[in-house]
C-alpha cells in the first residue's frame, strides 16, 4: 500500500536480506511511489556523466540509491537490534498511532 508509511523519516531499521544483510541505519527518506527507503551510509554510489554544455568536463556524481521497502524491518529495540511489524490502530483523540506487533502492540513514539 503506497499511502501508509510504516516506515518514517528518522526511524531505525534493519537490512533483513541481500548483500548488507543485519545492518542498522537511520533512514533519510521514503520514497512512497518507489516502496523504497534511502538509508544513511547504505547504497551511496558514483555515476559517470557524459560532458555537456553545462558541464565541459564530465566526470563522477554521488547519487543515493533506494533500498525497497520490503528488505529492511523497523527496530524497536537498539540494545538488542531486536525488529518489528508496524500496525496502526486509532486512540482515544482519534488519532492514528504505529504499533509494534512483536512487542505485543506497544505504540512506537
Amino acid at each position: 500500500m503506497p499511502g501508509i508509511k510504516r516506515i518514517k523519516k528518522g526511524d531505525t531499521v534493519k537490512l533483513i536480506s541481500g548483500a548488507q544483510k543485519g545492518t542498522t541505519a537511520k533512514v533519510l527518506g521514503v520514497l512512497n511511489g518507489k516502496n523504497a527507503v534511502l538509508l544513511e551510509g547504505i547504497g551511496e554510489r558514483h555515476r559517470h556523466v557524459k560532458p555537456t554544455q553545462l558541464n565541459p568536463y564530465g566526470g563522477k556524481k554521488d547519487v543515493h540509491i533506494p533500498v525497497p521497502l520490503h528488505k529492511v524491518a523497523l527496530v524497536i529495540d537498539e540494545k538488542s537490534g531486536k525488529t518489528s511489524r508496524v500496525g496502526y490502530i486509532k486512540n482515544a483523540d482519534g488519532a492514528k498511532v504505529r504499533l509494534a506487533r512483536q512487542a505485543n502492540s506497544k505504540e512506537i513514539k
